[in-house]
């Protein structure tokens, strides 16, 4: 199948050959002809698949068929997303389409002064990319009404939940008109997802694609049972194999994140931190670096990484075991795209023990187990229970991270050129009790990794320490 069948319009076909993207992935072709007719989507899809590219192509197209002859532009189309290196990428997605369609946009977020905002919506605009936070804020000022939706996107719905957005969404939805059209997207269905899809939703298409492997078959896992103390030590014994040039190392915390990267300083292993705390300019410095092998290790949060997409990228560790199973998914995703091999370690102590039971349910097997290394787990019995670490409700606080964050990537701009998408994996080989790098005594692991980030689209910035300039007019009047 070919973008053409889809009843594309020339403007945008012309957009997408001169990105040099001729043939659709399967959430695109399944969701762009329901969205051509206005119809609602209930989209399940996981980072990797083209989403993004789902639902820019037709609303680009809709608006463009609908322009009004009014001078003065209104926001007809809002795309909410969770973090603010997601909604400068899909932003960038709906340039690099959008290019030849006379239509405007901009993105918002927090993090950075309103003002240049607030300026470019006073110009006009026709598509508006936004977190949740930001947006709220403008609102509540009075610079943005969204009396004039015609279309509403919220993607990675799941990730809003877990950040604790879900509020400040459904006072998002509470303002939108009754009549329009909702494209909306998850990687997961929890019920509380379901619950508000069912409420926005009329009528919906159900669209349900999956990676073309899944990810945890895809991907290479090794776990390593490590004192809590001695997990530093084991990160930096993971380390000194000089064939990992590229690591990408969660922490829950961004106190966490910070120590770990002074510890590996401190052992000349460079590393650089992104998490909530960082300007946009030192985050997006530090994704470049990290990006062209400056810096050899990016340690970040769960939140942040949601902006992270580097098709080769070799490893990812888990420092700490996240305590949602899902996002367990959503870190190793990054790994293993593009046709490439990944690598996930995951370093568990025993608190940890019983968030990595949930995720070992949620994947459907047992991570192999990487025995003989030089930290081996003393302590197998933790606290009791009323001295364990419970999992936060899904609903939390958003973590410090501001109004908008750093976040996933759909990587609907991705490297390969014949598809608009990034694998999440094309070599899919499960691992032994030997697959787990340097410190594991029994075998090697051999190089791989991808990772979601912002530098997906070809019009990112090409200097990295320069946030991404939000005045540049997309649109052509």
């Amino acid at each position: 199948m070919s973008f053409i069948s889809l009843n594309i319009a020339e403007p945008i076909l012309k957009s997408l050959a001169e990105e040099g993207y001729t043939e659709p992935t399967p959430i695109q072709s399944q969701a762009i002809p329901v969205a051509l007719k206005g119809t609602d989507i209930l989209g399940c899809a996981q980072t990797g698949t083209g989403k993004t590219a789902a639902f820019a192509i037709p609303i680009l197209q809709n608006l463009s068929a609908r322009k009004s002859g009014n001078q003065n532009r209104k926001i007809r189309s809002l795309i909410v997303t969770p973090t603010r290196e997601l909604a400068i990428q899909i932003d960038e997605s709906f340039q690099n389409y959008g290019r030849h369609t006379g239509l405007n946009g901009t993105v918002i977020f927090g993090g950075v002064n309103q003002k240049s905002q607030v300026k470019k919506l006073h110009r006009g605009i026709d598509i508006l990319t936004a977190t949740p936070g930001r947006l709220l804020d403008l609102m509540n000022q009075g610079y943005i009404t969204l009396n004039d939706i015609e279309i509403f996107v919220l993607d990675e719905a799941d990730r809003m939940l877990d950040m604790g957005f879900i509020h400040d969404v459904k006072k998002i939805i509470a303002a939108l008109p009754r009549k329009r059209q909702t494209l909306f997207f998850s990687a997961t269905m929890p019920p509380e997802i379901v619950k508000l899809a069912n409420s926005i939703l009329t009528n919906p298409v159900s669209v349900h694609v999956t990676p073309e492997s899944p990810t945890v078959d895809a991907i290479r896992q090794a776990l390593y049972y490590v004192d809590k103390g001695n997990k530093k030590n084991l990160l930096i014994d993971v380390l000194k194999d000089d064939a990992i040039t590229s690591a990408l190392v969660f922490t829950r915390t961004k106190h966490g994140a910070n120590k770990v990267v002074k510890m590996l300083k401190e052992s000349n292993i460079g590393a650089e931190a992104i998490h909530g705390n960082k300007s946009q300019a030192a985050r997006q410095q530090a994704l470049g670096n990290f990006k062209d092998q400056v810096t050899r290790v990016l340690v970040a949060t769960d939140i942040a990484a949601r902006g992270i997409d580097v098709d080769e990228l070799q490893y990812v560790i888990n420092y700490e075991i996240p305590n949602i199973p899902e996002t367990y998914i959503h870190r190793i995703g990054r790994t293993g795209r593009a046709g490439s091999d990944g690598t996930a370690l995951s370093f568990c102590d025993a608190l940890e023990k019983v968030f990595l039971r949930d995720i070992e349910k949620l994947i459907g097997k047992k991570i192999p187990v990487v025995e003989g290394h030089d930290y081996p787990l003393t302590d197998h019995n933790p606290p009791p229970p009323e001295q364990q670490q419970h999992r936060p409700p899904r609903s939390g606080n958003r973590n410090g991270s501001g109004h908008g964050r750093n976040a996933g990537s759909n990587g609907t701009n991705g490297s390969s050129k014949n598809r608009m998408h990034t694998r999440s994996g094309a070599s899919s080989n499960s691992t032994n009790g030997g697959t787990g790098g340097a410190a594991g005594r029994n075998g090697e692991v051999s190089r791989n990794s991808g990772n979601d980030s912002t530098g997906n689209s070809r019009h990112s910035s090409s200097n990295p320490s320069k946030p991404v300039d939000k005045k540049r007019r997309w649109g052509r009047r």
